[in-house]
């Protein structure tokens, strides 16, 4: 996949890195506007990806688990609105049908090609309209490859409100990651579709030891309501079209690409008003200090509190105190704070609780707990549950 000239098309103030172009349309997923979307390398690429651990993994990740095995993948099809989960053998030939046609306007093998889906469960693509889609576009060929990293954003938001993107720098070479999901987040390995886009030479050992490295401190410190999707995927496509870069330098920056994006997906979750960040440090390591940070964060009383303003220091307490199997927490040694208010063991006065309501009452709610046990600290991102939530999932099919 060749042309005489980079890559220069943007949207908004950001553009793909050297040697990506783009593409979205409609190809009557919904009802209206672009639902499908292409991000391709020019050249040859390295790529790391990682997946849900869902015992329902729809076809398009397991597609795209057995592709990226390989770490060449280079290009990436997304189709929002419908996820092609639980849609038996029609699902999985639907999935390897879309890959195929991909690759062919690509001129790239198939397993170069990752694709995503997300959307409904358990109803089958409309292929009919997906094909006459790709038709056009393949007639059209590259001159069709004209997005930029919002308008793909947008092509692949389902309930979300508001497009997810991030850019960071290291020496010459950029780096582009974009992002959908504000339900059913609750990792178990990746979350959501996040894709990264990068034109740093990398080498697949290093590329893929940070994303690893990447996920784990940031998209896995995501949860928005529980529940883990069958859909998730994360992947990152290094085309090297920009030189070499130093690998600790990319992993810092990889890092701090997926945090923004990581509260970005936190603050638009679904119905949320606030963006609450968990904070358990003094923890005897650091699995304990996520699954404690984890549990507060996902309680739907913490939650509630946190949307109605309410400084009830109890629920959090609760919230700790279900951890059963962490013998080793004793109440005495926990602290709770609520922003930089302590709420336990200290009880506020009567004259704090209105600077109380107030911090609950900002855009951004940090509830920060320290165990005693030790020097490790862990912080977790969520968001309140509001009504919006319920009347969201409860209309989602119909």
């Amino acid at each position: 996949m060749t042309h005489d000239h980079a890559l220069t098309e943007e949207a908004g103030p950001l553009a793909w890195p050297m040697g990506f172009r783009a593409y979205t349309g409609h190809g009557g997923l919904r009802e209206h506007g672009d639902d499908i979307s292409i991000v391709a390398s020019e050249r040859p690429a390295t790529s790391a990806a990682m997946f849900t651990r869902s015992l329902f993994a729809g076809p398009a990740v397991v597609l795209s688990r057995a592709h990226a095995a390989g770490q060449h993948l280079r290009a990436v099809t997304t189709l929002a609105q419908n996820a092609n989960v639980a849609t038996g053998r029609q699902g999985e030939e639907n999935a390897a049908e879309v890959v195929r046609r991909v690759a062919g306007i690509l001129g790239i093998p198939e397993d170069e090609v990752l694709i995503g889906s997300t959307g409904v469960i358990g109803r089958p693509l409309p292929m009919g309209t997906i094909r006459t889609h790709f038709d056009g576009t393949a007639e059209r060929g590259l001159a069709a490859f004209t997005a930029g990293p919002l308008d793909v954003a947008r092509a692949m938001m389902t309930t979300d409100t508001r497009p997810k993107t991030a850019v960071r720098t290291v020496g010459q070479a950029c780096i582009v990651g974009i992002a959908k999901g504000v339900g059913m987040l609750e990792p178990n390995m990746a979350t959501m579709l996040a894709y990264v886009f990068t034109d740093a030479d990398l080498s697949p050992t290093d590329l893929d030891r940070a994303l690893r490295g990447a996920v784990n401190r940031t998209f896995n410190c995501l949860s928005v309501d529980t529940d883990t999707s069958t859909s998730d995927t994360v992947a990152v496509i290094a085309n090297g079209a920009a030189g070499p870069v130093d690998p600790v330098r990319f992993s810092e920056a990889l890092d701090d690409l997926c945090l923004d994006l990581t509260q970005q997906l936190a603050r638009d979750g679904e119905g949320a008003t606030k963006l609450l960040r968990v904070t358990v440090g003094q923890a005897g390591d650091y699995r304990q200090a996520k699954r404690i940070a984890k549990s507060v964060v996902n309680s739907p009383l913490v939650k509630t509190a946190v949307h109605g303003a309410d400084p009830n220091w109890g629920r959090v307490v609760m919230a700790i105190g279900k951890n059963t199997d962490d013998t080793d927490i004793a109440p005495g040694n926990v602290t709770v704070r609520f922003g930089d208010i302590e709420v336990y063991p200290e009880e506020p006065e009567a004259d704090t609780l209105g600077k109380l309501v107030g911090i609950m009452s900002q855009d951004e709610v940090d509830i920060v707990i320290t165990l005693g046990l030790g020097e490790v600290e862990a912080t977790v991102y969520g968001c309140d549950l509001s009504a919006g939530y319920i009347r969201i999932n409860a209309d989602y099919t119909t």
